[in-house]
């Protein structure tokens, strides 16, 4: 990976870290043992496939000892049946309603380890089940077709010759953010971002993060969190970057979305708790379902109504050198183009299952992301990669807006309702409606 620039931004708070909190004697006596063996498990699948552990800031030796003598695959796999029989013994009419949730994320958290190293040995999976096993939603995606209103609707906002993607992409180049200014303009952003995210939730006292511009990866932004309330947050600069990404990046990735999550998590249920098991992150688990949705959804709750829109036309278009004119045309633009997000899914599920080939896979995400062919190959890339994990930022979304929404019209209630979800063991389920819980 070429690193092109890296700038270090450090902000804390003042904050005091708050006392242990006792679990009840079920809690230390049984899913404790089972999620310490749950650490060294999951550290071990990640010497099988690295990238697997996103995460983990648990003892040193832990992971020196995965690296050392990880166990096979069939060993693994049969140490997570073990677990799970383990955890289905446990009586949760002894466990507080956290505990609760605890037991029933570590569950989660073993089938999706388990449908992983399914698929790492080689078995075969439609999309609708490995999404099911890794991120315990099963998607319901709509047809392309679906999605024909919205391209309409984009075609009045943007008249002209041509295929739709293409005047799209004229339009959206006039709005890339110059090199030159991009770690001004993300700076600028992230502040913002940490300053609406602040004014709800208490971040730890020295909480901080290293900014990254690099190339040559199939994402656009990735939080790597280091643990201690530090994150790495890298921004893939192989595309221009537009004026509109920039706070959804600097809300996604940092405030209030990976870093503000991973933080709270580590705070108050690593540290706090003693749960040894939010001392690792496996990508591929419903914790990123969750991850995902919060941090989509942390755009539009720290910039409501038109405060995004006023926000880059007043401080971001100018720091950019670009012409703040094109904000309100962009806005209108983006909000219409983000009914295209579900075809997204469609055409991923379709390609994996082998319906469509790779090269039609891109001509429909140019057709219905709107995307130039750069963009859709980086899109069909990243397909490629991580599969069916893209269904945790629409379907993700919605679910965490829902939730979030129903908890009150006040931005009180609704903050208030976002940090339970970021600083508690959560399930996809534990966002359904009550009516549509399994």
């Amino acid at each position: 990976m070429q690193l092109m620039l890296a700038t270090i931004m450090m902000i804390s708070t003042a904050t005091a870290p708050a006392p242990a909190i006792a679990s009840s004697e079920v809690s230390r006596m049984q899913l404790d043992p089972i999620a310490e063996a749950y650490v060294h498990l999951t550290l071990e699948i990640g010497e099988h496939e690295p990238g697997y552990v996103d995460a983990y800031y648990g003892p040193a030796a832990w992971a020196q000892q995965a690296k050392r003598a990880p166990r096979p695959l069939p060993g693994l796999r049969s140490a997570t049946e073990t677990l799970l029989a383990q955890l289905s013994a446990v009586d949760e009419a002894a466990l507080a309603p956290l505990e609760i949730k605890r037991k029933r994320l570590l569950a989660a958290q073993l089938i999706a380890a388990r449908t992983r190293m399914a698929m790492i040995a080689g078995e075969s999976l439609d999309f609708d089940r490995e999404a099911e096993g890794l991120y315990a939603l099963r998607p319901a995606l709509k047809p392309l077709s679906a999605y024909d209103p919205a391209l309409l609707k984009i075609e009045t906002l943007i008249p002209g010759e041509g295929p739709l993607w293409q005047r799209v992409d004229a339009f959206l180049g006039r709005t890339a953010i110059p090199s030159a200014k991009l770690t001004a303009v993300m700076q600028a952003s992230i502040a913002e971002c940490r300053r609406r995210t602040v004014e709800h939730i208490a971040l730890p006292t020295g909480e901080q993060f290293t900014l990254q511009l690099v190339t040559q990866q199939p994402w656009s932004g990735y939080n790597w969190y280091q643990g201690n309330a530090t994150s790495l947050i890298q921004i893939n600069t192989d595309l221009p970057v537009l004026i509109s990404r920039a706070v959804d990046l600097g809300c996604h990735e940092g405030y209030p979305g990976h870093h503000v999550l991973n933080l709270l998590l580590e705070q108050r249920l690593a540290r706090q708790r003693g749960w040894q098991e939010f001392t690792v992150y496996p990508l591929y688990s419903p914790m990123s379902l969750i991850a995902e949705g919060s941090a989509n959804y942390g755009i539009e709750l720290a910039f409501p109504d038109d405060e995004k829109q006023a926000f880059e036309r007043d401080v971001l278009y100018p720091l950019a050198g670009l012409d703040p004119a094109l904000a309100e045309l962009n806005t209108r633009l983006e909000q219409a183009r983000s009914a295209l997000s579900g075809a997204r899914l469609t055409i991923a599920r379709d390609y994996l299952d082998g319906r469509i080939s790779r090269a039609e896979a891109v001509r429909l995400a140019q057709h219905y992301q709107l995307l130039s062919p750069e963009r859709a190959e980086q899109s069909i890339g990243f397909t490629d990669k991580y599969r069916s994990y893209v269904i945790n930022y629409g379907l993700g979304l919605d679910l965490v807006r829902a939730h979030v929404q129903a908890a009150g019209t006040t931005s009180e209630a609704r903050w208030a309702t976002m940090e339970q979800i970021l600083s508690e063991p959560t399930l996809p389920a534990d966002l359904l409606p009550v009516a549509q819980t399994p």
